[in-house]
Formats: structure tokens, sequence, C-alpha cells
């Protein structure tokens, strides 16, 4: 997937209403998780990534700053992000219980 035609988010849409749902890609633009849910807001954000697993089964939830992701928007406005960390990367990542 290209993203370099897609537009990123401002600091105002790191909202658990915008980013719940949102697929999160790897480098390699591998599939490694979706954000469960946010803690905070704007630059301050958390975002739970539920990593692995099919359908929120299996899956681990680990804590990530919304800072350390690259959010935007596709062509068909569908928000997802690209983080610097692979899926094992990932899920090597402390469990976050809430």
């Amino acid at each position: 997937m290209d993203h370099t035609r897609h537009t990123r988010l401002t600091e105002a849409e790191l909202t658990d209403a915008v980013l719940t749902g949102a697929t999160i890609f790897g480098p390699d633009n591998e599939n490694v998780g979706y954000v469960s849910h946010v803690h905070g807001r704007g630059a301050d954000a958390q975002v739970v990534i539920d990593v692995g697993g099919f359908l929120g089964i299996g899956s681990k939830p680990v804590l990530v700053p919304a800072r350390e992701l690259d959010f935007m928007r596709d062509e068909s406005n569908a928000v997802h992000a690209v983080a610097r960390w692979t899926k094992d990367e990932m899920k090597a990542l402390p469990e976050h219980v809430d």
C-alpha cells in the first residue's frame, strides 16, 4: 500500500472516536493489529493496539504513544496507521491491562 498519497491526521483528530478500529500496519505493510481504544487525546494520547489473533480472539493488547504511529486517512476516508514495529516486535511489548 502506498501511504504517500494518504492524508495525515492532525493532532486534534487523535481521539478515541476517530482512532478506534483503525488498522495498524508494520513497516513492511503487514497488518499487525487494530486500535481497540485510546487513553487521552491529541499529543498525549496513548493507543491500545490488539496485536495478532483473529477477530479479537487470541490477540494481545499493547499500549503505545499515538505520536509513535503515523495515522492517516486513505482514499476511502478509512483511518489507519503505520508503525515502526513489526508484528513480532509489537507482540514482544508488555501486555496492557486496563
